[in-house]
């Protein structure tokens, strides 16, 4: 099982990349890992729709070069499905399960994903209706891809 997480922009905050780090070693025993950051379109505060819309192509078009082709595609959208711990591990397995050894995260910027990603993916998921800032939303993916193994494997893990 490979897993990646694609992000738009760079981590800053040492507090996120440290979390991040340990549940990304804590995972490696559970499956590949890649985290890959792809950069954020430079924008001013204030845009227009359709400034908006060329942003987020822009950061779609880098998103897209870096998704492996035959990978399960896993968009996080806050209109996307919310699944409890327990729904993502079911996932998870029945992905391995049925032979999909590839599985791709992707969190789009602060804009949101444009339409082209939402296209290529197999699935949309939300973690809540709430919105979160895309470097949290990092962290937490990552735990909960972490949560998910340790459910599978029916090991011991915090509630």
């Amino acid at each position: 099982m490979s897993i990646t997480i694609i992000t738009v922009g760079k981590l800053k905050e040492k507090y996120l990349k440290s979390g991040i780090e340990e549940y990304e070693k804590r995972l490696r025993s559970y499956s590949k890992i890649e985290l890959i950051e792809v950069a954020d379109e430079k924008a001013p505060e204030q845009l227009s729709e359709a400034e908006m819309e060329m942003v987020k192509k822009k950061e779609a078009d880098r998103i897209l070069s870096k998704l492996p082709p035959d990978a399960h595609v896993i968009a996080l959208a806050i209109n996307g499905k919310q699944k409890s711990s327990e729904e993502l591990a079911d996932t998870l397995n029945r992905l391995m399960t049925y032979g999909k050894s590839k599985i791709a995260f992707v969190i789009g910027g602060s804009l949101g994903l444009h339409e082209d990603v939402l296209r290529r993916s197999d699935e949309q998921l939300s973690f809540s209706r709430m919105t979160f800032p895309h470097q949290l939303m990092k962290l937490i993916l990552i735990e909960q891809i972490y949560r998910a193994f340790k459910i599978m494997k029916n090991e011991p893990y915090h509630k």
